[in-house]
Formats: structure tokens, sequence, C-alpha cells
């Protein structure tokens, strides 16, 4: 099930390889094994039939040819983890490098800091911003966009979340309690200094970071909290996932969704929530608009219409590049957040100790959501300002961008001209402290 595309994913204990899908990781690396001599026949198919030098490369069976090996080639490929492509961006109205490098690093992530070369320091105040990226199937990659809009006037800071089946058992478990571990100390080594970005999935473990550390008067919360389409609540208004994980229990997704990695990758042995499962998940949501893109695909490619095949290739090279999860960090957040509804209820914990959203009072909070979410109802994330009824009530804004879906709420043109301008004023207007911030109209 696309439990990933819908805003969470989780853990429990590790050693819960169900005997229905122990061998599933095994027979699909098999799968792929098999079909790699047809791959290679079908590159060079289409190297053949693409050469200037061949009579047949300007006609329309050639091109045909040539557009049935790629689409074979690409539907039957392992897509690894996409580059970011992010060199430069515009400041003040100049270019400037952008260099990429991390700067916090644990055995399941690191932090990445986009810093930007200056010649001299902008006029305007560059507040700086924590993302925190999905841990639900996709590489942070996918918030790319999203990046670019805040490089020109921020410090950007983002989660990249590694593939499971690379990280070695002895690394140890990874869970939700582990992954709110992995905010605070983050947060820790910003020096509070900061304003942290939940997109979909991470906003629960995002609250609950601030929720922990409010709750131990830590100097270093950030200065505010913006939760885009996160699934907060999911009793409201349930979308399709939503009631599919409340129609099973979590022995269910444990036999079912949990298998080992396969020999030979680094993570041999490890429990994990795969992503070739994932992907099938997200496939079959919207199967028909996906094979009419690949239709398209095959008809732009025999027209020789460049710039639609490119842009299939780009959505597609990041759509169909997933990663595997823990077995306890999804199985955890299944039953945490889809099943028992632990947090709005007032049962989360973290290390055996209550969650208390209540706690929060120094911490401006902004949520965001999309018309059209079909992945995390509209009033999900919303639910956030009941659950914090102590931040006061000039810093609290919600929006609701019209028109979009769950992929627009983060990315886009309306994300770019529409959401990220406010949420950038949000923090301007909160950048001096914490709490007391400026009431803005949204």
């Amino acid at each position: 099930m696309p439990i990933g595309e819908f805003d969470g994913a989780a853990a429990m204990p590790s050693g819960s390889g169900g005997a229905l899908s122990a061998p599933l990781y095994w027979l699909y690396e098999m799968g792929h094994a098999a079909l790699d001599p047809s791959r290679r026949l079908a590159d060079a198919t289409k190297l053949f039939f693409r050469n200037p030098g061949n009579p047949l490369a300007h006609t329309t069976y050639g091109k045909s040819m040539a557009a049935a090996a790629e689409l074979f080639e690409r539907t039957t490929r392992v897509y690894g983890k996409p580059e970011w492509h992010i060199d430069d961006t515009v400041v003040g109205g100049e270019r400037v490098p952008v260099n990429i490098h991390s700067v916090w690093e644990r055995p399941f992530c690191r932090l990445l800091h986009f810093e930007r070369g200056f010649e001299r320091a902008p006029r305007r105040p560059q507040p700086k911003v924590l993302i925190v990226a999905p841990l639900s199937g996709h590489y942070a990659t996918l918030l790319r966009g999203t990046v670019e809009a805040f490089l020109p006037n921020h410090e950007v800071y983002i989660t990249e979340w590694r593939n499971a089946r690379s990280v070695p058992l002895a690394e140890g478990r990874f869970d939700l309690d582990d992954y709110i571990d992995y905010v605070i100390s983050m947060l820790h080594m910003l020096q509070g200094d900061c304003h942290v970005v939940a997109v979909c999935q991470p906003a629960v473990p995002v609250l609950a970071a601030v929720s922990v550390m409010e709750g131990n008067d830590d100097p270093y919360v950030p200065h505010t909290m913006t939760l885009m389409g996160g699934p907060i609540d999911t009793r409201v208004r349930p979308t399709a996932v939503n009631k599919l994980a409340e129609g099973k229990d979590i022995d269910w997704f444990r036999r079912n969704v949990i298998t080992k990695v396969p020999f030979p990758h680094p993570g041999f042995m490890r429990d994990v929530y795969p992503g070739f499962l994932q992907l099938s998940g997200f496939m079959s949501m919207n199967l028909d608009r996906h094979l009419e893109a690949h239709r398209s695909l095959f008809t732009h490619l025999v027209k020789g219409d460049g710039d639609s095949v490119q842009k299939h290739r780009e959505f597609y090279d990041e759509y169909l590049a997933v990663m595997d999860l823990s077995a306890e960090f999804y199985l955890q957040t299944v039953d945490t957040v889809f099943i028992k509804h632990a947090l709005p209820k007032g049962e989360m914990t973290h290390r055996g100790l209550p969650v208390d959203p209540g706690k929060i009072r120094r911490v401006a909070l902004m949520t965001v959501e999309g018309e059209h979410d079909d992945i995390s109802g509209v009033g999900q994330t919303e639910a956030t300002h009941v659950l914090c009824p102590n931040i006061p009530a000039e810093d609290k804004v919600h929006y609701l961008q019209p028109g979009v879906g769950h992929y627009g709420v983060f990315n886009g043109s309306r994300f770019r001209a529409e959401i990220q301008p406010r949420i950038a004023d949000f923090m301007l207007s909160h950048n001096g402290g914490h709490g007391g911030g400026k009431k803005r109209a949204f």
C-alpha cells in the first residue's frame, strides 16, 4: 500500500520479517538481474536506430523502434538516488554559486547546508531554514523546487535521509523515537536560531520534537514551525489512504509488507519496508495517468518533441527513484499516526514520556494545506492549532492554498508564487526572538 505517499511511515521492533514477505526482496532482485541482458539489448537498439549514420533513423519505423527500446529500458530500470543539480541561485539580483555540503551526520541521515558564496553580504535578512524532508519512500531531492524557492533569501538546510538498505545492521535500529531525537539534535546544532519547515510526513515528528523541547525548557527551540500537508490528525476528513491504514491492524503490515534486505547490499538482513512496494503503491493510485504519460512519451519520442520528452524524463527519474524504510520506523509510524491517532488523542510518547504540544509557547506556528490534497485531507494539518493552545493567537497562521493537490503544497508554480512568499513573510516577522511576533494578514 502507498503509505509512503500518504505522509507517514514508521516502524516497530526489528526482527519482524513476515513469513510471506521474507523472500520477496530476493525475488525482486533476481527479476531485475534476469532482465539485465534485455535492458542492455534495448539500449543498444535505441542507439542503433538513433545513429545519424543509419538511414532508418530518419524514418517513422526507426524512430518508433528507438522509442519502444527507450520505454522498455526506462520501465525496467532501477533508478538510483538523483542529484540535486543546484549549482547557483540569484540573491539580490546577483547570481551566486551554491556549495552543498554535510554539516551533521548520523547513520540514517545527514544534514545538508546549501551554502551560498557571497562577495558581499545581502542587505535583506537571511533567516536560517531547516527543511525536514519526508522519510516516506522518495529521496530528499523531491524537494528540489522547495529548496530553490527558499535559497534567494534564506540560509537553507535540509535533511537527507539514507536508504535503509545501505545502512549495515551494525549501525543499529531506527524508529520514530530516533527520528524525533535526530530533529532535536539538528535544532541544537543550529542553536535555535532557525525556522523549521516540515513537509508532509515529518509534521508529526517535528511537532513532537518541538513539544519535547518546550517541555524541557530547551533554549534551542526554533523561532517558527511550519507544517505543510502533514497527517497531524487523520481522523479529520480521512482520505482513501487513511481509511486503508485504519482497516488493518499492525500485525497485518508486519506480515505483508516487511521483508529483509538481500545480499550484497550493505544493509543485508535488515528488516525494511522496501522502496519497490512503495513504488507499486504510488503507481496504482493513479495507474491510468501513468500509462497515459508513457504513451505520450512514445508519441513525443517519435515526433521528436524534445521539450516534452525532457520534462517526462526529469519527472519520472525523480518519481521512480525510491528508497527502503527501516521496518521499525515504518511500523511505529503507521501504528502511532494512522491506526491509533496517538498524537491528537494525547497518547503519543517519546522514550516513554508523554508528548504534549500544549507545552509549546515560544514557537510561532504556521500550517499550510492544499485544497485538493488527496493524501492528507483538508483540516488534518490545521488540527495542530487546537493541540497548541498556549501559542499566542498572534503567532498562529493557517493558509489553505486553492487549486493544488498534495504535491502542489510544496512544489510547483503556485508554491513559488503564493505559498513560499507567505512562509517567508511569516518567518521574517518572527525572526527576532521566540514568541511575540507581529501579526500579519495572510
